[in-house]
């Protein structure tokens, strides 16, 4: 399985797992990393302040690695911090560039321009929203219609108040891959499985917005709480425990089909 940037821009271009494109699924993770080109310092924050969650989601770039090996799937990870710029957002939402995150204020966002937001979307943004794209499109051409696997990670604790749920499962209005999860994962278990919990996965402008749901592809957004992932083993123990999972998913025709099921969030926007 190669592995290989998507871009030129070397160092933050997006990192392109090869798989097979005719897997039938496609996985990606949108907060993989939390590093900043060094012409913007750490964005006037404490460095410390880049291992939070504001700035990345810990272990979901471990446990996309290792699904994509045990499945033999196409991957596509971004490399930059989302406080850089957020790829789980859509072009025009006021939330893209975050000047206060988790009540954290990030100095270095405070007062951008339309010039340096252009700048970013260009550089980092739509690098990495080209390459999912680019990996659809590989799927396509094999005649196989991808679905697509979001991987995310989210806090124990949220405003001083623990968080039950092991793992939560985002969805839109396509049910084929987040039910038929939901339930997989309930089943003969102890996990507490969210259902469009801790977020709701009805986002409009998101990845999973603009690549599947206007698309009419099958997908599913699958959260993990951050403890539980913290370290390679914890990756790995939830990679063993979702790839079986996923795999017996992949062989359903349907979530194979281009079915429109619109959006609980509105009117889709034209393609």
């Amino acid at each position: 399985m190669n592995t290989t940037p998507a871009s030129s821009d070397v160092g933050f271009a997006p990192l392109t797992i090869e798989g097979d494109p005719a897997n039938g699924l496609l996985l990606i993770c949108d907060h993989a990393e939390n590093r900043i080109p060094s012409h913007y310092g750490t964005l006037g924050l404490e460095p410390g302040a880049l291992m939070r969650h504001i700035a990345w989601d810990p272990g979901a770039r471990a446990v996309t690695l290792a699904l994509a090996r045990r499945l033999g799937a196409p991957a596509v990870l971004s490399r930059f911090s989302r406080l850089l710029i957020d790829p789980n957002r859509g072009r025009d939402d006021p939330t893209l560039i975050m000047r206060l995150s988790d009540r954290a204020a990030i100095p270095g966002n405070r007062h951008i321009d339309d010039r340096e937001r252009c700048e970013r979307i260009e550089r980092y943004y739509a690098p990495y929203d080209a390459a999912v794209g680019a990996a659809i499109e590989r799927a396509l051409a094999t005649g196989i219609a991808p679905a697509i696997v979001s991987i995310h990670s989210f806090t124990p604790v949220w405003r001083g108040r623990g968080r039950p749920w092991q793992v939560g499962i985002l969805w839109d209005a396509d049910p084929r891959l987040a039910v038929p999860l939901i339930e997989r994962l309930r089943a003969g278990s102890d996990l507490v499985v969210g259902d469009n919990e801790p977020y709701t996965g009805n986002l409009v402008g998101d990845t999973l917005y603009r690549h599947a749901t206007r698309r009419g592809l099958a997908n599913a957004l699958i959260e993990i709480r951050q403890d539980l992932i913290a370290d390679d083993d914890g990756a790995e123990t939830w990679a063993e425990r979702l790839a079986p999972i996923l795999a017996d998913l992949n062989r359903d025709p349907e979530v194979h089909t281009i079915r429109h099921f619109g959006s609980r969030a509105g009117p889709i926007d034209a393609v």
